[in-house]
């Protein structure tokens, strides 16, 4: 496949936005089939925000970089349909910014925007520039909405497997485990919900964990079913979500099970055997390494993340850094990466 596009200084008035953008479409499917350009641009305006701030900017700071700096320099992505029509494949949100001063009146020129445009791609090569510039990259989409549209693409576009994954990188492992995660929240957490509404795909992370290894057969062997899973999640028994690692150890201990039930994973985490954190790190192998650093890092105070967070160059934030490299190349090595 072969994307040759063009650049052009193209009319803001001729531009559609693109109500199929898989980072909105959970927000524009509570507006019904035919959204209005203002729930278009509270879908986008939703649909950027990140409060954990992994996507990229929010919706107010492009804003208002786009109203400083008198316009963007980052072209967006439109293809010309056999229609003849213009439609916004990547860049909705500043194409609808633009729109927006433009019918608001504000001083600057808001009439063009740079643009490569395409002509009459077909729905591949749409999913192709989706997911290059999405899925991986700078400005990747939340964890949910990549996982909604892989599985779309796997599901309902029948995208075969190997292309899914030479499209967004990675391995088939985790492309698999986004998907599986998804269809999951879907199936047991969607329905206990009273509205879509009241959905949070931030909760989606604890599905993803949900998929490491051991974890479902855990949840099932102690009698438990993946509903009772979404409603541990829904209800804040599992509220950090690295919990969900926990749930091995917790629930092949009657009491730390008892207590996990009545008051959530952080309470059950205590009463488990604790690593001995005095031990003589050299005399240590690497589980015993391995599982006190995972509870030291579960029952982090939170003003310790933030000293961390505001100090990344220090000496613990650093050996941490190092720390994760090397568990990353011995993890991708386990995994047969």
């Amino acid at each position: 496949m072969s994307l040759n596009g063009k650049h052009e200084i193209v009319a803001i008035k001729d531009i559609c936005l693109d109500v199929e953008n898989p980072r909105i479409k959970r927000f524009l499917e509570m507006y019904g089939d035919n959204p209005t350009p203002e729930q278009i641009a509270l879908a986008l305006g939703a649909g950027i925000d990140d409060p954990e701030g992994q996507s990229g900017p929010t919706f107010s700071k492009l804003k208002q970089s786009i109203l400083t700096n008198g316009g963007v320099i980052q072209p967006v992505f439109i293809n010309r349909n056999s229609q003849g029509k213009l439609v916004c494949i990547e860049g909705n949100t500043r194409v609808c910014l633009y729109q927006t001063f433009l019918a608001d009146g504000v001083e600057g020129n808001w009439q063009n925007i740079p643009a490569i445009v395409y002509e009459n791609l077909d729905e591949e090569d749409i999913d192709a520039i989706r997911l290059q510039a999405h899925l991986v990259g700078p400005r990747q989409w939340d964890p949910y909405s990549k996982a909604k549209y892989l599985a779309y693409l796997r599901h309902k576009a029948h995208l075969p497997f190997n292309q899914l994954v030479d499209y967004c990188g990675g391995s088939q492992k985790a492309v698999q485990e986004l998907i599986d995660a998804y269809q999951d929240m879907e199936k047991h957490y969607r329905p206990l919900l009273e509205s879509d509404s009241d959905f949070d795909p931030r909760r989606f992370s604890g599905f993803v964990e949900l998929q490491k290894e051991n974890v479902k057969q855990a949840v099932v062997q102690a009698g438990y079913t993946l509903k009772d899973f979404a409603k541990w999640i829904h209800t804040r028994k599992i509220d950090a979500l690295a919990q969900v690692r926990w749930l091995p150890r917790i629930l092949k201990n009657k009491k730390a099970t008892d207590i996990f039930v009545k008051s959530g994973a952080q309470a059950a985490i205590q009463v488990l055997d604790r690593p001995d954190l005095s031990k003589i790190l050299e005399d240590a192998n690497l589980a015993q390494l391995a599982r006190a650093l995972s509870y030291a890092l579960v029952a982090i105070p939170f003003h310790e993340a933030e000293e961390l967070k505001a100090n990344p160059s220090s000496e613990t934030a650093e050996y941490l850094r190092e720390a994760k490299e090397e568990l990353d190349k011995l993890m991708r090595h386990i995994d047969g990466q």
